[in-house]
């Protein structure tokens, strides 16, 4: 697992975590934040991916 993996990952959770806390507090711009993150994430760790498997 490379760096790119791991801080995918990390945003995909943190993302998450941000999602849910805006939607226990109503916060649909704190939901949109997370939502966002999860997506850099997920787009980070896919690069992590291609970078791994070309190797």
């Amino acid at each position: 697992m490379n760096k790119d993996q791991v801080k995918g990952t990390v945003k995909q959770a943190a993302g998450k975590v941000q999602q849910k806390t805006g939607e226990a507090i109503g916060s649909e711009k704190q939901q949109a934040k997370g939502i966002g993150k999860q997506v850099e994430g997920k787009i980070q760790k896919g690069f992590g991916d291609l970078k791994d498997n070309h190797k």
